[in-house]
């Protein structure tokens, strides 16, 4: 069994994505047997850079994990003491979470620093290899941090070609598609969810969910539901999310389409003891992204057995396969509100949950844990990566 030390995001940083992703796989690891540490941020975002209102939950400490808070993102001399402490522990396998080029610095340096015991493999599980929202140095500081890593994991096939852009050598990766968010509680049953949020029980209610980004395409989402094609319906759309974008040109083509009626605003953080509700309260889960990677969203809508429609970009098409678990879409206004009527009018969500259920194989959480284990063995039986690779 192996020493292993996660660092990246969890508690006390607001679950949601990272942090929710790095508990689960560390509950994954400790049960197969593997010693568990996860060194986290004590200081994560500058507040330029976080458009939420909180970077922290307000919810209890997980009591079953290991949890360091350390890492200053900002601050080259905690890299230094991070890097140093991680260095003398030598865990056998160091996996590190990259998903934004900010955080390369700090996690690229204390990698290097880790890697001077010559014993650490160093794994990097990479949610982004080139961001959503690009910016001039990107590919420089990626390049940084790419170099310093021993071997890579990517949960779809438009990251794993970006990362192959950085001519990283074939030995140093490998795929292995975002595992099922299984840690939110069993399903309700949908009258119980929609009555803890104040839902009707009459109309038929489609989920957007997730922090509101402007990739993220809820503009064409309530275009869809302005359509002819939908605005007859007796459907609604649930919007349950953060805004990490001004909320006003929203507000504003809700109100000029008339749609005050249609759409329900639920614009916070979701605490994850509620997250079930909102998607057993749902009975189709949109994703009408303009671009992406992979999502957690898919992986939830999974969980809880809900089919979904997603736009046709990134790794979306990989995670939910046409017409087997809901509809894959051109990001555009006309083309989602068609699949969502298609759905609800031609009565899918039976076939399209039994679908659910046969895809649920492809996405467990030991996939993944074998799969960074393999990588990091791989990287033992080859030479560590030099500036010029990658």
């Amino acid at each position: 069994m192996a020493n292993i030390i996660i660092l990246g995001s969890a508690y006390p940083l607001r679950g949601g994505g990272m942090a929710t992703f790095n508990e689960r796989l560390a509950r994954e690891l400790l049960s197969e047997g593997h010693q568990v540490t996860i060194f986290t941020f004590s200081y994560q975002y500058p507040s330029f850079l976080f458009p939420g209102k909180s970077q922290y939950t307000d919810e209890l400490p997980p009591k079953d994990l290991n949890i360091h808070v350390k890492v200053n993102s900002i601050n080259p001399l905690n890299w230094l003491k991070v890097g140093q402490e991680i260095r003398k522990l030598r865990p056998d396998v160091l996996i590190i979470r990259y998903w934004i080029p900010f955080m390369a610095p700090c996690l690229g340096s204390i990698a290097r620093l880790v890697k001077k015991n010559n014993h650490t493999r160093i794994i990097a599980i990479t949610d982004n290899v080139i961001p959503h929202e690009k910016r001039w140095f990107d590919a420089i500081l990626t390049k940084y941090f790419i170099n310093q890593m021993h071997g890579f994991v990517t949960m779809s096939a438009s990251v794993l070609n970006d990362l192959k852009s950085f001519n990283v050598s074939e030995h140093r990766y490998s795929l292995c598609l975002h595992p099922i968010y299984d840690n939110y509680g069993e399903p309700v049953p949908q009258i119980q969810a929609r009555e803890t949020l104040n839902i009707s029980k009459d109309d038929s209610v489609v989920l957007f969910f997730g922090f509101i980004r402007a990739y993220k395409g809820l503009d064409l989402l309530i275009e869809a539901f302005a359509s002819e094609t939908l605005r007859s319906l007796p459907i609604s759309l649930l919007v349950a999310g953060e805004f990490y974008a001004s909320p006003a040109p929203y507000l504003k083509m809700i109100n000029e389409l008339k749609l005050n009626d249609k759409i329900i605003l639920h614009n916070h953080f979701i605490n994850s003891d509620l997250v079930k509700n909102y998607f057993c309260a749902s009975d189709l889960v949109a994703q009408p992204y303009k671009e992406a990677t992979q999502s957690g969203v898919s992986q939830i809508a999974y969980h809880f057995n809900i089919p979904m429609v997603v736009t046709r970009v990134g790794g979306l098409p990989e995670m939910v396969p046409h017409l087997k678990v809901g509809y894959v879409v051109d990001p555009d206004p006309e083309a989602i509100a068609q699949a969502i009527a298609d759905y609800f009018t031609k009565n899918q969500k039976k076939q399209f949950q039994e679908g659910i259920e046969s895809e649920k194989k492809r996405f467990s959480w030991s996939n993944l844990t074998n799969t960074i284990l393999k990588q990091a063995e791989a990287s033992t039986d080859n030479h560590p990566p030099t500036g010029s690779d990658g």
